[in-house]
């Protein structure tokens, strides 16, 4: 059972519905592959949390291995702040703000 709970930002909820959308339309294979890989995501960091490098801003960063996005987070006490699913190649550093 992982130790923190995780609560995602309203933008990064939008920032995955977008991408499993997008990866639907092309290949519904892809976006079950994708979903999936979110989903390991989630766990890995909910486990450990700290395993993940320190990134910008406060915040770590897991990388999909392979899908080209990052699951950004912020550790708050126990729990794990989703900030952004980012899109490796598109605008960096957009999700700053949140």
């Amino acid at each position: 059972m992982p130790k923190y709970s995780v609560r995602f930002h309203q933008e990064a909820v939008k920032e995955s519905e977008k991408s499993q959308g997008w990866y639907l339309q092309r290949n519904p294979v892809a976006a079950y592959g994708f979903v999936n890989e979110l989903s390991h995501a989630i766990e890995m960091v909910a486990n450990s949390p700290e395993r993940w490098p320190k990134y910008k801003s406060g915040t770590r960063r897991y990388i999909f291995p392979r899908y080209p996005f990052s699951l950004i987070y912020r550790i708050n006490k126990n729990i794990i702040e989703v900030l952004a699913i980012a899109h490796q190649k598109k605008r960096p550093d957009y999700w700053a703000k949140r």
